[in-house]
């Protein structure tokens, strides 16, 4: 991956927010695996968007929080899992709908909102991206790569 994405992004706006994202997908393989951390409002949906939109998604894209898992078609075959676990309470309800399958699955890209939720469930390679508010506009956003 390239070296660029791991230092510390400020954003100033939802455009550049959901560029870094789209910028991120596009330097990753199938299989991979991104946790997205952050407070509520820190901007994981909209880096989310930005990262579906990299990999070639063209419908509407928001946050699964009621329905946990969204599914997108990729143009390539593949598929893009977004989860929103901040609704799931432990592990074991992660498990009960299927999230082993989800982050197994080798020809899917994973999104994962939330992961401190089924931390011991989450492999040493995925990437995690942090979000933190510094202003009303600004983010700060740091990539980190195992």
């Amino acid at each position: 991956m390239n070296t660029e994405f791991q230092k510390i992004h400020i954003s100033t706006s939802e455009k550049e927010t959901e560029a870094l994202g789209a910028a991120l997908a596009q330097e990753l393989a199938p299989g991979s695996i991104v946790l997205l951390c952050g407070d509520l409002g820190a901007g994981k949906t909209v880096f989310s968007r930005g990262f579906a939109r990299g990999l070639g998604v063209t419908e509407p894209v928001s946050s699964p929080t009621y329905t946990i898992v969204q599914e997108y078609e990729l143009p390539t075959g593949n598929r893009l899992y977004h989860m929103d676990l901040y609704r799931i309470t432990d592990e074991r309800a992660a498990l009960g709908f299927g999230v082993d399958e989800f982050l197994s699955e080798p020809d899917a890209f994973s999104l994962v909102e939330w992961p401190e939720r089924i931390a011991g469930l989450l492999p040493d390679t995925a990437i995690r991206v942090e979000l933190k508010h510094r202003s009303e506009d600004e983010r700060e956003i740091r990539i980190l790569v195992p």
